[in-house]
């Protein structure tokens, strides 16, 4: 993979180009002005302050002469503090790691942006400094946040992968059409790949918390915990398999992650997963499924938690398949993706994972101090899990977003966290109801369907009188203020400008 990087050359270009910009503009001169005094023509000269030429030093001398700057301060790499975060953003090691052409953009494009706007973006490089600062914005949790950006552009459908997944069942006489289980991937793990499985290490060190699998690649040796299921077993062992076939090199070593060192390794963690997740729940078989689940013209319950069975797979994990097979088979592309979790006997709720397709839609996570709003289904069903004996609570409802008009039909289910006492955890996928949806889905008019008005935080919610908010409306009453005060200003204004 071609990743991002302003080569030492391009740089120590951008650089010079950027600081004889600046000396140029300080002393009021246009590039024409500095042509004439210089000698140099008004193109060579651009061509240096856009980063694409570095001058010989002859006629860095001649510059330096003419401008009575210093040559060795013009030569130098070090910028004033006005420029200095974009020297310390070029060269920064997330940026060297983060590959643009994923999104679309050029190198050229962006020297381009940073030569002829440098204190503007400056301002704006400092801005995303402090957010991140202020937020503890975390190196992971940037990495974190561009793979999901790159999941949202491709509507978190890649064909390739799916095209991979497809190869490696023909190539190993995979069926899947048939439920995959861990004992045929650990097969082909051992036998073609030379792996050794232990299961009985990683449970000796209580210090692990929550870490199924360690992968020591010197030995090829799977270290995984006594306490996963089948289902966990299995989708290890298809990330496994990913990491060889796709011949992923760069890569972690343990599952779930502890740490990331570099972009590419998040990036191929998705992919790993994404193929994992293929192999576990085939794109035909699930599909057949969600269209008979489609077809109906009330919702079926029970055909719905069936196609959640018909796969050795975690409810998550076919809740995650959903976000790839929908905007592809179905067009279904306006749709979110929530997780949450929750103690019993809490009043907490945090959301820990969220994918939105299409745009940010209305349940979102980044008021991660205000209380989100009780009339959730992703919320109920937590609260009913942690009041019953049931491994899987299911339900259903439209939910009205009265701020902004919109209609969502979300489908949450809740289970239990196994690796922690009295935790638990809510998978939900939410579909934009308009036309389209109303095409595919032939049950949306199900009377039994509970609807909902709701918002995303109590703090936020016009609702009156509702019996489940946690906290007065207290950022929509501040804004009411505002704008009350903001009428009386207009109106005064008016009364004196007779």
């Amino acid at each position: 993979m071609i990743i991002f990087a302003i080569m030492e050359e391009g740089y120590i270009k951008l650089i010079f180009g950027l600081k004889l910009k600046q000396i140029r503009t300080d002393k009021n001169l246009s590039l024409f002005g500095l042509s004439k005094l210089s000698g140099l023509s008004k193109s060579y000269l651009n061509e240096i302050e856009n980063g694409k030429k570095y001058p010989k030093p002859d006629k860095i001398a001649t510059l330096s002469e003419k401008l009575d700057v210093p040559y060795d301060q013009m030569v130098s790499l070090k910028l004033d503090k006005n420029l200095a975060p974009i020297g310390d953003l070029l060269q920064s090691k997330i940026l060297k790691e983060i590959p643009l052409e994923l999104f679309g953009i050029k190198e050229s494009n962006l020297i381009d942006i940073v030569a002829n706007a440098p204190a503007k973006v400056n301002a704006f490089i400092t801005t995303i400094i402090k957010i991140a600062q202020h937020y503890s914005f975390s190196k992971e949790s940037f990495y974190l946040a561009s793979v999901r950006s790159y999941q949202e552009a491709n509507n978190n459908y890649f064909e390739d992968l799916e095209q991979s997944v497809l190869k490696f069942a023909k190539a190993y006489h995979v069926d899947l059409n048939k439920r995959i289980t861990s004992n045929d991937l650990l097969e082909i793990l051992v036998e073609e790949y030379g792996y050794s499985i232990q299961t009985n290490e990683l449970s000796k060190y209580e210090a692990l918390g929550k870490l199924r699998s360690i992968f020591v690649p010197k030995t090829k040796t799977l270290l995984l915990t006594d306490e996963i299921d089948e289902a966990q077993r299995t989708f290890i062992f298809a990330k496994e398999i990913a990491y060889n076939f796709l011949e992923i090199k760069d890569r972690l070593y343990t599952f779930p992650w502890i740490k990331f060192d570099t972009f590419d390794q998040v990036l191929n963690n998705f992919y790993a997963s994404y193929f994992a997740g293929a192999l576990v729940i085939p794109r035909e078989k699930i599909t057949y499924q969600l269209n008979e689940v489609f077809a109906k013209d009330t919702f079926d319950a029970s055909l719905f938690l069936e196609a959640i069975e018909a796969f050795n797979a975690s409810p998550e994990s076919f809740y995650q398949r959903l976000t790839n097979i929908l905007p592809k088979a179905f067009n279904i592309q306006n749709l979110f993706f929530l997780r949450f979790t929750h103690k019993a006997k809490s009043d907490k709720f945090y959301l820990k994972k969220e994918l939105h397709l299409s745009h940010q839609h209305s349940p979102h996570g980044n008021e991660t101090d205000e209380h989100y709003c009780r009339r959730w289904v992703s919320l109920k069903v937590l609260k009913d899990i942690s009041k019953s004996k049931k491994k899987h609570e299911f339900d259903l409802q439209i939910s009205n977003y009265e701020n902004d008009g919109m209609q969502y039909l979300v489908l949450s289910s809740a289970t239990k966290d196994p690796f922690k006492e009295k935790q638990y955890r809510s998978i939900s996928i939410g579909l934009l109801i308009n036309k389209q949806l109303q095409r595919k889905l032939n049950f949306l008019d199900d009377p039994k369907i509970d609807a909902q008005n709701v918002s995303v935080t109590c703090e936020r919610c016009a609702i009156a009188n509702c019996k489940l908010r946690q906290t007065p409306p207290v950022v929509l009453e501040k804004n009411a203020k505002n704008q009350k005060i903001e009428s009386i200003v207009e109106e005064l204004n008016e009364k004196f400008s007779l």
